[in-house]
């Protein structure tokens, strides 16, 4: 099951003046027990805060959400506790380092907005480490099981429109991997890297390739085939469609060392493949959805929740 982590998206609006978020109460009072972890009404108070400034929420329907959304999140701590997933600090630094990167602000700067808007940072990463414990679990339980009926794309199919499902993007795709062996000095990792870069600059084409790569030691090429647009993973997809054919992408660093995509040839097919995968995916995603609510019901039943 391929799974998408969708971050938090805060608006402009979040740095406007606000109350600032103050200290927990000593006196809390508790308002759910889940699995003997209590949930009081300043965590109540904090989510819901949040949720109003992110998702623009009425104050009632914040609160109401914000009860649920703790109650479903110590649930899924509880589950990923009890399959010894561990989420570190580390990662949920990093996830929210991520939508400040997204927000185009530094981390700092979020966690001052935040604050102007009556929310300790603590909160977000609250959520964001219920969201990872919930992917990792989804991932261990689900992967490679989301299946989608046939008569399912074919319906799906029909609604799409025939000029989309006549037009596919096919590539004829290469690795090249410019190696770096294992406890290679720091020195080597950089001398590595530049010369992968000026294999980039250089590289004319796929059938030329090698009088390039003979000049430097170590470099491999494996052949990937061809590829419809489609199948390409989303973090190539967008560089490979702006090159030409006879080009490579930008040096990434693997296990084997810096790797780099030479695109040997492009050309547009009729086909409905392209739209077909697309539908397909859309279609599990739908399902992997479904199966994550089912799930959480699930859970939710076995779990020990008192509101007070």
């Amino acid at each position: 099951m391929r799974l998408r982590f969708v971050p938090v998206f805060f608006s402009l609006a979040l740095a406007l003046a606000a109350p600032l978020a103050g200290p927990a109460p000593a006196s809390a009072a508790i308002k759910v027990i889940v699995n003997d972890t209590p949930i009081t009404d300043y965590d109540i108070s904090q989510r819901a805060r949040l949720i109003t400034l992110t998702q623009r929420k009425s104050a009632a329907a914040a609160k109401r959400q914000a009860q649920q959304e703790l109650v479903d999140d110590q649930v899924k701590l509880s589950e990923a506790a009890r399959m010894g997933i561990e989420i570190s600090q580390s990662e949920v630094d990093n996830a929210f380092n991520n939508i400040a990167r997204n927000v185009k602000m530094t981390p700092a700067k979020l966690s001052s907005a935040l604050r102007q808007g009556g929310v300790k940072p603590e909160t977000l990463k609250a959520r964001l480490k219920a969201q990872l414990a919930w992917n990792r679990i989804l991932s261990a339980r689900f992967r490679g099981k989301i299946d989608v009926n046939e008569s399912d794309i074919i319906a799906a199919l029909k609604k799409t429109d025939e000029e989309d499902r006549q037009k596919s993007i096919e590539y004829d795709l290469k690795r090249v991997i410019v190696v770096v062996p294992k406890n290679s000095s720091g020195g080597f990792k950089s001398k590595r890297q530049r010369e992968s870069n000026q294999i980039r600059a250089s590289f004319d084409g796929c059938d030329n390739a090698g009088g390039i790569l003979g000049k430097y030691s170590e470099v491999v090429v494996q052949p990937i085939g061809r590829r419809l647009e489609t199948e390409l993973p989303e973090n190539l997809k967008k560089e490979i469609q702006g090159l030409q054919p006879g080009k490579l992408t930008k040096p990434s660093k693997s296990p084997n060392g810096y790797e780099m995509i030479a695109v040997c040839g492009k050309r547009e097919i009729a086909s409905d493949i392209a739209v077909r995968t697309e539908v397909e995916n859309e279609l599990r995603a739908k399902e992997g959805e479904s199966q994550s609510r089912r799930y959480l019901m699930e859970i939710r039943r076995r779990a020990t929740i008192i509101y007070r």
